[in-house]
């Protein structure tokens, strides 16, 4: 593995304690770790919050984020919020991540763009569009439609999902535009996935029950 592999790190409160306040804190130390570490992306996935406590979140992930940056000078770690651009703009985030059946990424671009004009104030950086797809052909549709990336899933092995398998992400890392792996990616699994053809890792695991240092100095040396 190399340092051009990319790293991308989905969120999921739920999976740290069955008490709201403790697996908020515990969310926003995991993010502001995976920024320190150098992680290329973090997704703001926490879908079954109401918008205004959303919001509330992403600003402290935000927040979070800087705090990791500043403690690792050469981080670059962006923050995308989950199909929710009202939110990524509110929040100053970095972006979005759209599902496959969400608006299209140059609506995302056009939305972003309206909301610079009607601050009258500072521009935003372009934002970073992230598109998740499960076929071939929707990651096809992803590049057509201007995407910065895609995330494929379930490469592998997932509850309730049937695994794509490394020939599926093989044949969609054929198209003009990175593709991540993402679903029962390891540590001793990632390398095929890369050898398939994809650009980086995504995952929630990975992640959230490991010392984040410690994976992207694997994925990284």
């Amino acid at each position: 593995m190399a340092e051009s592999c990319v790293l991308y790190y989905i969120t999921d409160r739920h999976q740290f304690s069955a008490d709201e306040s403790a697996s908020r804190k515990h969310l926003l130390a995991k993010v502001s770790e995976a920024a320190s570490a150098r992680v290329d992306y973090i997704q703001l996935r926490e879908k079954d919050l109401p918008a205004r406590q959303l919001e509330r979140l992403a600003l402290e992930a935000m927040r979070a984020v800087t705090a990791g940056k500043t403690a690792n000078r050469d981080s670059r770690t962006r923050l995308l919020i989950n199909s929710r651009t009202d939110i990524a703009l509110a929040s100053r985030a970095n972006g979005v991540h759209l599902r496959a059946d969400d608006i299209s990424p140059q609506q995302v671009r056009d939305i972003w763009s309206k909301a610079d004009d009607n601050a009258q104030s500072d521009i935003r950086p372009e934002p970073v569009i992230a598109v998740s797809c499960h076929t071939p052909e929707e990651v096809n549709q992803a590049a057509e439609n201007a995407a910065n990336f895609v995330v494929f899933a379930p490469v592998f092995e997932k509850h309730g999902a049937t695994a794509a398998g490394l020939d599926l992400i093989g044949e969609a890392c054929r198209a003009s535009i990175p593709v991540l792996a993402l679903g029962g990616v390891t540590l001793d699994n990632a390398h095929s996935c890369l050898r398939a053809g994809a650009s980086g890792i995504a995952g929630i695991r990975l992640f959230q029950e490991n010392n984040i240092a410690e994976v992207v100095h694997r994925f990284r040396r």
